[in-house]
């Protein structure tokens, strides 16, 4: 008497587990990782101790920063730019971060793993969840050799170190809790063009620019109207961990990064399940 033999699918925990893990291996073993943490700290510190630029009367060549948390986070709430010091802080890491994902991921279809991997696994948000995490794990190392880069090479410069010192930790740890949904959005992005390489690229440097974002701040202060309701996206909220911030950035930070890790990968999987993903 023969008895059917049947095979119990593994549960989500295990799957996402093992998926982590083939991830993380990936990137520890690949040197566009290192190579990436490094451009993280050398940017800020070449940004914080080398860039002059004209003072008021435009006669004088001035530091571009006289604090040296400056080159970590603004020192308030701004929307749209009103110098390059504004711009020029820990958001940057969300420009090469994406160019890193999208590397990362469309190595994924160039070496064929993907066409592999949904052979033998068959779970479309698996994928998504487990490059999205990896992916946030790696800016958020990049956020911490940026903050290393841009304090040391701060201090050897000699700027002023005043700060409050619980703003300061909001500003960073709201910047390196919203690596999760910049890196979900990089994820998708990559989704999308996944036969394009040079345009998941381009998107991924255009959307970490924030460009969107201040272009409507810009036009909403010109009539006059609020800003506040801009704090739902990524950029918006990521302008809210500043220098004078208090726990309420923190939570629109933590908020924000996770309902748009959400949004993004159940998107992506979708988008996958409905469509060729070789």
């Amino acid at each position: 008497m023969t008895k059917d033999i049947q095979f119990e699918s593994p549960s989500f925990t295990r799957r996402i587990k093992g998926m982590l893990g083939v991830d993380l291996y990936r990137l520890f073993h690949t040197p566009l990782f290192y190579i990436f943490l490094a451009i993280a700290a050398i940017i800020p510190a070449m940004v914080s101790a080398m860039t002059m630029m004209p003072d008021q009367s435009g006669n004088t060549m001035e530091p571009l920063y006289s604090n040296v948390w400056q080159i970590i986070a603004a020192s308030k709430s701004l929307y749209v730019i009103e110098t390059i010091a504004d711009y020029a802080n820990m958001n940057m890491v969300f420009i090469f971060g994406g160019i890193m994902v999208s590397i990362f991921i469309g190595h994924d279809y160039k070496s064929g793993y993907v066409k592999q991997l949904f052979t033998t696994h068959a779970k479309k948000q698996d994928y998504m969840i487990s490059k999205s995490l990896v992916c946030a794990l790696a800016m958020a190392c990049m956020c911490i050799t940026y903050l290393i880069g841009g304090t040391v090479a701060g201090l050897l410069v000699g700027y002023e170190t005043d700060v409050s010192v619980g703003s300061l930790l909001v500003a960073i740890f709201g910047k390196i809790i919203l690596s999760l949904g910049w890196a979900s959005l990089y994820t998708f992005l990559n989704v999308i063009f996944r036969r394009y390489f040079g345009i998941s690229v381009v998107s991924s440097f255009f959307f970490g620019t924030g460009i969107l974002i201040i272009g409507a701040a810009a036009i909403v202060e010109t009539l006059g109207l609020p800003v506040g309701f801009l704090n739902v996206f990524l950029y918006g909220a990521s302008v809210n961990a500043n220098l004078s911030s208090g726990i309420g950035s923190l939570l629109i930070c933590l908020g924000v990064s996770v309902a748009w890790a959400v949004i993004y990968n159940v998107a992506g999987t979708r988008l996958l399940n409905k469509c060729d993903v070789y």
